[in-house]
Protein backbone atom coordinates (compact mmCIF):
# COMPACT_ATOMS: atom_id res chain seq x y z
CA UNK A 1 0.00 0.00 0.00
CA UNK A 2 1.53 3.03 -1.10
CA UNK A 3 0.50 5.64 1.55
CA UNK A 4 0.86 9.10 -0.28
CA UNK A 5 -1.44 7.77 -3.19
CA UNK A 6 -4.07 6.19 -0.57
CA UNK A 7 -3.69 10.02 1.32
CA UNK A 8 -4.75 11.95 -2.37
CA UNK A 9 -7.73 9.21 -2.77
CA UNK A 10 -8.69 9.62 1.39
CA UNK A 11 -8.65 13.45 0.83
CA UNK A 12 -10.09 13.27 -2.17
CA UNK A 13 -13.37 11.14 -0.93
CA UNK A 14 -13.14 13.85 2.26
CA UNK A 15 -13.50 16.72 -0.70
CA UNK A 16 -16.92 15.19 -2.07
CA UNK A 17 -18.48 14.28 1.28
CA UNK A 18 -17.84 17.74 2.21
CA UNK A 19 -19.64 18.75 -1.19
CA UNK A 20 -22.73 17.12 0.03
CA UNK A 21 -22.91 18.28 3.16
CA UNK A 22 -22.38 21.75 2.26
CA UNK A 23 -25.23 21.51 -0.59
CA UNK A 24 -27.31 20.01 2.24
CA UNK A 25 -26.29 22.93 5.11
CA UNK A 26 -26.83 25.64 1.96
CA UNK A 27 -30.38 24.47 1.75
CA UNK A 28 -29.89 22.07 -1.28
CA UNK A 29 -31.06 18.41 -2.32
CA UNK A 30 -27.62 15.99 -1.21
CA UNK A 31 -27.21 13.44 -3.91
CA UNK A 32 -27.18 10.46 -0.97
CA UNK A 33 -26.63 7.79 -3.46
CA UNK A 34 -24.34 9.45 -5.53
CA UNK A 35 -22.11 10.20 -2.48
CA UNK A 36 -22.25 6.57 -1.53
CA UNK A 37 -22.09 5.29 -4.57
CA UNK A 38 -18.32 7.21 -4.66
CA UNK A 39 -17.71 5.81 -1.05
CA UNK A 40 -18.14 2.49 -2.15
CA UNK A 41 -15.57 2.59 -4.98
CA UNK A 42 -13.09 4.43 -3.12
CA UNK A 43 -12.90 2.43 0.19
CA UNK A 44 -13.31 -1.00 -1.33
CA UNK A 45 -9.97 -0.23 -3.23
CA UNK A 46 -8.25 1.70 -0.27
CA UNK A 47 -9.22 -0.73 2.54
CA UNK A 48 -8.16 -0.24 6.02
CA UNK A 49 -9.67 2.34 8.34
CA UNK A 50 -11.78 4.68 6.15
CA UNK A 51 -13.58 1.54 5.23
CA UNK A 52 -14.05 0.46 8.07
CA UNK A 53 -15.27 3.78 9.55
CA UNK A 54 -17.99 3.63 6.67
CA UNK A 55 -19.03 -0.58 7.49
CA UNK A 56 -19.67 0.62 11.27
CA UNK A 57 -22.07 3.85 9.78
CA UNK A 58 -23.63 1.71 7.73
CA UNK A 59 -24.61 -0.17 10.90
CA UNK A 60 -26.61 2.83 11.79
CA UNK A 61 -28.95 2.76 8.96
CA UNK A 62 -31.85 3.67 11.39
CA UNK A 63 -30.12 7.41 11.72
CA UNK A 64 -28.41 8.18 7.90
CA UNK A 65 -30.61 9.16 5.25
CA UNK A 66 -31.57 5.71 3.47
CA UNK A 67 -30.04 6.48 -0.23
CA UNK A 68 -26.48 6.92 1.44
CA UNK A 69 -27.02 3.89 4.17
CA UNK A 70 -27.90 1.60 1.25
CA UNK A 71 -24.68 2.31 -0.59
CA UNK A 72 -22.77 1.69 2.15
CA UNK A 73 -24.33 -1.50 3.61
CA UNK A 74 -22.95 -2.84 -0.16
CA UNK A 75 -19.62 -2.57 1.84
CA UNK A 76 -20.54 -5.10 4.30
CA UNK A 77 -21.91 -7.32 1.37
CA UNK A 78 -19.13 -7.38 -1.57
CA UNK A 79 -16.62 -5.09 -0.81
CA UNK A 80 -14.10 -5.61 -3.62
CA UNK A 81 -11.40 -7.98 -2.95
CA UNK A 82 -7.76 -7.12 -3.19
CA UNK A 83 -5.74 -9.06 -6.13
CA UNK A 84 -4.71 -12.05 -5.16
CA UNK A 85 -1.02 -11.36 -6.39
CA UNK A 86 -0.49 -8.90 -3.22
CA UNK A 87 -2.18 -11.60 -1.28
CA UNK A 88 0.17 -13.93 -2.30
CA UNK A 89 2.58 -11.65 -1.05
CA UNK A 90 1.69 -12.00 2.51
CA UNK A 91 1.02 -15.45 2.36
CA UNK A 92 5.15 -15.84 1.12
CA UNK A 93 5.66 -13.18 4.16
CA UNK A 94 4.17 -16.20 6.38
CA UNK A 95 4.88 -18.95 5.45
CA UNK A 96 8.06 -18.33 2.82
CA UNK A 97 7.22 -21.46 0.65
CA UNK A 98 3.68 -21.71 0.64
CA UNK A 99 3.89 -25.14 -1.35
CA UNK A 100 4.89 -26.57 2.00
CA UNK A 101 2.23 -25.97 3.74
CA UNK A 102 -0.30 -25.96 1.49
CA UNK A 103 -1.56 -28.23 -1.81
CA UNK A 104 -4.25 -25.98 -2.60
CA UNK A 105 -5.41 -22.36 -2.02
CA UNK A 106 -8.51 -20.82 -3.88
CA UNK A 107 -7.49 -17.60 -5.45
CA UNK A 108 -10.95 -16.09 -5.29
CA UNK A 109 -11.50 -14.75 -1.69
CA UNK A 110 -14.00 -16.99 0.02
CA UNK A 111 -15.07 -13.56 2.13
CA UNK A 112 -13.27 -9.84 1.84
CA UNK A 113 -13.22 -7.10 4.33
CA UNK A 114 -11.97 -3.79 5.09
CA UNK A 115 -8.37 -5.37 7.12
CA UNK A 116 -7.73 -8.46 5.46
CA UNK A 117 -9.62 -11.33 3.31
CA UNK A 118 -10.27 -14.86 3.85
CA UNK A 119 -8.93 -18.09 1.37
CA UNK A 120 -9.80 -21.51 1.68
CA UNK A 121 -6.94 -23.57 1.74
CA UNK A 122 -6.28 -27.46 1.75
CA UNK A 123 -3.36 -28.79 3.68
CA UNK A 124 -1.10 -31.94 2.33
CA UNK A 125 -3.06 -34.35 4.94
CA UNK A 126 -6.25 -33.18 2.97
CA UNK A 127 -8.00 -30.92 5.57
CA UNK A 128 -9.91 -28.00 3.70
CA UNK A 129 -8.84 -24.69 6.00
CA UNK A 130 -9.37 -21.22 6.12
CA UNK A 131 -6.58 -18.50 5.67
CA UNK A 132 -8.03 -14.76 7.07
CA UNK A 133 -5.06 -12.94 5.50
CA UNK A 134 -4.15 -9.12 6.46
CA UNK A 135 -3.90 -7.09 3.57
CA UNK A 136 -0.20 -6.32 2.56
CA UNK A 137 1.29 -2.79 4.32
CA UNK A 138 -1.79 -2.30 6.43
CA UNK A 139 -0.20 -2.14 9.46
CA UNK A 140 2.51 0.96 7.64
CA UNK A 141 -0.18 3.11 6.89
CA UNK A 142 -2.53 2.46 9.57
CA UNK A 143 -1.76 5.93 11.66
CA UNK A 144 -1.30 7.77 8.28
CA UNK A 145 -5.29 6.74 7.18
CA UNK A 146 -6.43 7.58 10.42
CA UNK A 147 -5.06 10.94 10.26
CA UNK A 148 -7.14 11.26 7.51
CA UNK A 149 -10.05 9.32 8.69
CA UNK A 150 -9.89 11.63 11.65
CA UNK A 151 -10.51 14.89 9.02
CA UNK A 152 -12.81 13.05 7.36
CA UNK A 153 -14.87 12.66 10.13
CA UNK A 154 -14.59 16.29 11.15
CA UNK A 155 -17.38 17.53 8.76
CA UNK A 156 -19.98 15.27 10.87
CA UNK A 157 -20.42 18.58 12.57
CA UNK A 158 -22.57 19.51 9.96
CA UNK A 159 -24.65 17.07 11.24
CA UNK A 160 -24.68 18.75 14.98
CA UNK A 161 -22.71 16.01 15.94
CA UNK A 162 -20.62 17.28 18.91
CA UNK A 163 -16.82 17.36 18.45
CA UNK A 164 -16.15 15.59 22.05
CA UNK A 165 -18.34 12.59 20.56
CA UNK A 166 -16.71 12.69 16.94
CA UNK A 167 -12.97 12.43 19.00
CA UNK A 168 -14.49 9.99 21.41
CA UNK A 169 -15.83 7.74 18.30
CA UNK A 170 -12.00 7.92 16.71
CA UNK A 171 -10.27 7.16 19.69
CA UNK A 172 -12.71 3.87 19.63
CA UNK A 173 -12.01 3.39 15.69
CA UNK A 174 -8.20 3.53 16.04
CA UNK A 175 -7.88 1.70 18.93
CA UNK A 176 -10.22 -1.21 17.54
CA UNK A 177 -8.42 -1.25 14.41
CA UNK A 178 -4.60 -1.44 16.24
CA UNK A 179 -6.31 -4.01 18.10
CA UNK A 180 -7.90 -5.75 15.03
CA UNK A 181 -4.25 -6.02 13.27
CA UNK A 182 -3.39 -8.67 16.42
CA UNK A 183 -4.19 -11.62 14.51
CA UNK A 184 -2.45 -13.61 18.04
CA UNK A 185 -5.02 -11.89 19.89
CA UNK A 186 -7.69 -13.18 17.85
CA UNK A 187 -6.21 -16.96 17.72
CA UNK A 188 -6.74 -16.53 21.60
CA UNK A 189 -9.76 -15.66 21.86
CA UNK A 190 -10.91 -18.06 19.37
CA UNK A 191 -9.53 -20.55 21.47
CA UNK A 192 -10.90 -19.31 24.96
CA UNK A 193 -14.80 -18.84 23.49
CA UNK A 194 -14.16 -22.46 22.12
CA UNK A 195 -13.49 -23.79 25.55
CA UNK A 196 -16.17 -21.62 26.98
CA UNK A 197 -19.01 -22.80 24.91
CA UNK A 198 -17.85 -26.26 24.10
CA UNK A 199 -20.71 -27.64 25.39
CA UNK A 200 -23.04 -25.43 24.25
CA UNK A 201 -25.29 -27.46 21.80
CA UNK A 202 -26.19 -24.01 19.90
CA UNK A 203 -22.65 -22.71 19.03
CA UNK A 204 -19.97 -23.42 16.54
CA UNK A 205 -16.84 -21.23 16.72
CA UNK A 206 -14.20 -22.43 14.35
CA UNK A 207 -11.10 -23.82 16.14
CA UNK A 208 -7.71 -21.80 15.42
CA UNK A 209 -4.56 -23.76 14.23
CA UNK A 210 -1.48 -22.17 15.73
CA UNK A 211 0.95 -23.64 13.90
CA UNK A 212 -0.57 -22.20 10.85
CA UNK A 213 -0.89 -18.81 12.19
CA UNK A 214 1.26 -15.98 12.55
CA UNK A 215 1.04 -11.84 12.90
CA UNK A 216 0.02 -11.45 9.05
CA UNK A 217 -2.21 -14.81 8.90
CA UNK A 218 -4.75 -16.48 11.08
CA UNK A 219 -5.45 -20.06 10.04
CA UNK A 220 -8.56 -22.28 11.48
CA UNK A 221 -10.49 -25.36 10.09
CA UNK A 222 -13.13 -24.53 7.77
CA UNK A 223 -16.87 -24.49 9.22
CA UNK A 224 -19.27 -24.69 6.42
CA UNK A 225 -22.61 -22.20 6.76
CA UNK A 226 -25.53 -19.94 4.98
CA UNK A 227 -24.77 -16.52 5.77
CA UNK A 228 -26.78 -14.43 8.32
CA UNK A 229 -27.41 -12.44 5.68
CA UNK A 230 -28.72 -15.01 3.46
CA UNK A 231 -31.13 -16.73 5.87
CA UNK A 232 -34.00 -13.55 5.52
CA UNK A 233 -36.07 -15.83 3.08
CA UNK A 234 -35.14 -19.47 4.61
CA UNK A 235 -38.02 -21.04 6.82
CA UNK A 236 -39.33 -19.53 9.89
CA UNK A 237 -37.79 -22.57 11.90
CA UNK A 238 -34.52 -22.12 11.10
CA UNK A 239 -34.29 -18.24 11.00
CA UNK A 240 -35.93 -18.64 14.92
CA UNK A 241 -33.29 -21.22 15.70
CA UNK A 242 -30.74 -19.14 14.69
CA UNK A 243 -32.29 -15.76 16.45
CA UNK A 244 -32.95 -17.37 19.92
CA UNK A 245 -29.16 -18.69 19.69
CA UNK A 246 -27.77 -15.34 19.18
CA UNK A 247 -30.01 -13.82 21.92
CA UNK A 248 -29.56 -16.51 24.25
CA UNK A 249 -25.08 -15.72 23.57
CA UNK A 250 -25.24 -12.30 23.66
CA UNK A 251 -27.08 -12.46 27.34
CA UNK A 252 -24.31 -15.27 28.49
CA UNK A 253 -20.91 -13.06 27.19
CA UNK A 254 -22.56 -9.93 28.93
CA UNK A 255 -23.75 -11.22 32.29
CA UNK A 256 -21.75 -14.31 32.83
CA UNK A 257 -18.89 -13.33 31.26
CA UNK A 258 -18.64 -9.59 31.46
CA UNK A 259 -17.78 -10.06 27.14
CA UNK A 260 -18.87 -8.92 24.06
CA UNK A 261 -18.57 -9.85 20.51
CA UNK A 262 -18.00 -5.96 19.50
CA UNK A 263 -17.98 -6.53 15.44
CA UNK A 264 -21.67 -7.66 14.56
CA UNK A 265 -21.95 -7.29 10.99
CA UNK A 266 -24.14 -10.42 9.32
CA UNK A 267 -21.04 -11.30 7.86
CA UNK A 268 -19.56 -12.54 10.81
CA UNK A 269 -22.32 -15.08 11.21
CA UNK A 270 -23.60 -18.36 9.44
CA UNK A 271 -25.89 -21.38 10.25
CA UNK A 272 -24.79 -24.83 9.81
CA UNK A 273 -26.29 -27.80 8.10
CA UNK A 274 -27.35 -28.88 11.86
CA UNK A 275 -29.16 -25.35 11.94
CA UNK A 276 -26.40 -24.38 15.13
CA UNK A 277 -25.07 -20.65 14.58
CA UNK A 278 -21.32 -20.14 13.79
CA UNK A 279 -19.19 -17.20 14.70
CA UNK A 280 -16.21 -16.86 12.31
CA UNK A 281 -14.61 -13.33 13.12
CA UNK A 282 -12.92 -12.33 16.67
CA UNK A 283 -10.94 -9.73 15.61
CA UNK A 284 -13.48 -7.30 17.81
CA UNK A 285 -14.16 -8.35 21.26
CA UNK A 286 -14.56 -5.72 24.00
CA UNK A 287 -14.62 -6.23 28.12
CA UNK A 288 -17.84 -5.01 29.80
CA UNK A 289 -17.02 -4.25 33.41
CA UNK A 290 -20.19 -4.65 35.82
CA UNK A 291 -20.92 -0.86 36.39
CA UNK A 292 -21.49 0.31 33.07
CA UNK A 293 -23.56 -2.90 32.65
CA UNK A 294 -25.48 -2.23 35.24
CA UNK A 295 -26.11 1.44 34.44
CA UNK A 296 -27.29 0.66 30.83
CA UNK A 297 -29.78 -1.93 32.44
CA UNK A 298 -30.51 1.10 34.83
CA UNK A 299 -31.36 3.25 31.92
CA UNK A 300 -33.49 0.12 30.18
CA UNK A 301 -35.13 0.39 33.38
CA UNK A 302 -36.25 3.63 33.50
CA UNK A 303 -37.12 3.88 29.96
CA UNK A 304 -39.53 0.28 30.10
CA UNK A 305 -41.02 2.86 33.08
CA UNK A 306 -41.94 5.48 30.64
CA UNK A 307 -39.92 8.29 33.07
CA UNK A 308 -38.43 10.49 31.63
CA UNK A 309 -36.91 11.94 35.07
CA UNK A 310 -35.37 8.64 35.46
CA UNK A 311 -34.30 8.43 32.23
CA UNK A 312 -32.21 11.70 32.47
CA UNK A 313 -31.06 10.59 35.87
CA UNK A 314 -29.67 7.56 34.14
CA UNK A 315 -27.96 9.13 31.71
CA UNK A 316 -26.56 11.97 33.69
CA UNK A 317 -25.38 9.35 35.88
CA UNK A 318 -23.07 7.83 32.62
CA UNK A 319 -22.34 11.22 31.62
CA UNK A 320 -25.00 10.38 28.50
CA UNK A 321 -25.88 14.18 29.10
CA UNK A 322 -24.40 17.81 29.11
CA UNK A 323 -26.25 21.25 29.12
CA UNK A 324 -28.86 23.08 29.97
CA UNK A 325 -32.29 21.67 30.32
CA UNK A 326 -33.41 17.97 29.97
CA UNK A 327 -35.04 16.91 26.48
CA UNK A 328 -37.64 15.18 28.16
CA UNK A 329 -40.40 14.79 25.39
CA UNK A 330 -37.56 13.38 23.45
CA UNK A 331 -37.30 10.83 26.65
CA UNK A 332 -40.69 9.73 26.39
CA UNK A 333 -41.01 9.75 22.99
CA UNK A 334 -38.12 6.90 22.77
CA UNK A 335 -39.74 5.23 25.77
CA UNK A 336 -43.02 4.90 23.62
CA UNK A 337 -40.54 3.85 20.71
CA UNK A 338 -38.48 0.80 22.26
CA UNK A 339 -41.16 -0.42 25.08
CA UNK A 340 -43.20 -2.31 22.83
CA UNK A 341 -39.92 -5.04 21.76
CA UNK A 342 -40.37 -5.36 26.02
CA UNK A 343 -43.62 -6.30 26.18
CA UNK A 344 -44.80 -9.76 27.80
CA UNK A 345 -45.40 -12.10 25.43
CA UNK A 346 -43.40 -13.00 22.48
CA UNK A 347 -42.76 -9.81 20.31
CA UNK A 348 -42.03 -9.31 16.56
CA UNK A 349 -38.64 -7.70 16.11
CA UNK A 350 -39.32 -7.37 12.06
CA UNK A 351 -42.41 -5.20 13.10
CA UNK A 352 -41.12 -2.18 10.94
CA UNK A 353 -43.75 0.05 12.91
CA UNK A 354 -40.94 0.15 15.67
CA UNK A 355 -38.48 0.95 12.87
CA UNK A 356 -40.66 3.10 11.41
CA UNK A 357 -41.23 5.24 14.59
CA UNK A 358 -37.50 5.28 15.14
CA UNK A 359 -36.08 7.02 12.00
CA UNK A 360 -39.28 9.61 12.70
CA UNK A 361 -37.66 10.21 16.04
CA UNK A 362 -33.84 10.67 14.54
CA UNK A 363 -34.04 14.50 13.35
CA UNK A 364 -35.61 15.61 17.04
CA UNK A 365 -32.41 13.22 18.51
CA UNK A 366 -29.84 15.55 16.19
CA UNK A 367 -31.20 18.23 17.05
CA UNK A 368 -30.84 17.47 21.07
CA UNK A 369 -27.10 16.81 19.91
CA UNK A 370 -26.58 20.18 21.83
CA UNK A 371 -27.45 18.57 25.40
CA UNK A 372 -26.68 14.59 24.89
CA UNK A 373 -23.40 13.45 24.76
CA UNK A 374 -23.19 9.27 24.83
CA UNK A 375 -20.41 8.63 26.99
CA UNK A 376 -16.93 7.20 25.12
CA UNK A 377 -16.94 4.02 27.23
CA UNK A 378 -20.42 3.06 26.03
CA UNK A 379 -19.72 4.52 22.45
CA UNK A 380 -18.24 0.66 20.86
CA UNK A 381 -20.71 -1.39 23.28
CA UNK A 382 -23.64 0.67 21.96
CA UNK A 383 -22.66 -0.20 18.77
CA UNK A 384 -22.12 -3.93 18.65
CA UNK A 385 -25.66 -4.02 20.95
CA UNK A 386 -27.45 -1.98 17.91
CA UNK A 387 -25.92 -4.06 14.74
CA UNK A 388 -26.86 -7.56 17.14
CA UNK A 389 -30.39 -5.44 17.22
CA UNK A 390 -30.48 -5.40 13.62
CA UNK A 391 -29.59 -8.88 13.31
CA UNK A 392 -32.58 -10.27 15.30
CA UNK A 393 -34.28 -8.33 12.70
CA UNK A 394 -32.88 -9.73 9.58
CA UNK A 395 -34.15 -12.91 11.36
CA UNK A 396 -37.51 -11.59 11.78
CA UNK A 397 -37.00 -12.92 15.48
CA UNK A 398 -39.92 -13.62 17.66
CA UNK A 399 -38.57 -13.31 21.18
CA UNK A 400 -40.43 -12.90 24.19
CA UNK A 401 -37.97 -10.43 25.73
CA UNK A 402 -39.77 -8.78 28.94
CA UNK A 403 -39.13 -12.40 30.17
CA UNK A 404 -35.23 -12.45 29.47
CA UNK A 405 -34.34 -9.41 30.39
CA UNK A 406 -36.79 -9.40 34.03
CA UNK A 407 -33.88 -10.99 36.02
CA UNK A 408 -31.53 -8.45 34.52
CA UNK A 409 -33.29 -5.38 35.81
CA UNK A 410 -33.57 -7.04 39.11
CA UNK A 411 -29.95 -7.64 39.31
CA UNK A 412 -29.71 -3.88 37.93
CA UNK A 413 -31.57 -2.36 40.90
CA UNK A 414 -29.53 -3.93 43.67
CA UNK A 415 -26.78 -1.19 42.37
Amino acid sequence: MRERGRTRRLLGLGARTGGALLKTRLGGQADWRALGEALFVGLSELKGPAMKLAQIMSQWDDLLPPDLANELARLQRQAEPMPWPRIREALVLQYGDIDHYFSEIEERPFASASMGQVHKAVTHAGETVVLKVQYPGLADVLESDLKQVRRIMSLGRWFKVPQARLDALFEELAAGLREELDYHAEAQALARYRQRYQDNPQLVIPEPLFELSGQHVLAMRFVDGTPLRDLEDTDDVTRQKAAVALADWITEELFTYRELHADPHAGNFAIDAEGRLVIYDFGAVIPVPEGRLKAMMQLLDATLAKDPMAMDDALMKMGGRQGQGAPLGLYQESAECVSPLFAPGEQDFSDVRVHRRLRELTPKVWAAMDRLQPPADTLLLSRALNGHYWNLVRLKARLDMHTRTEPLLTWARTA
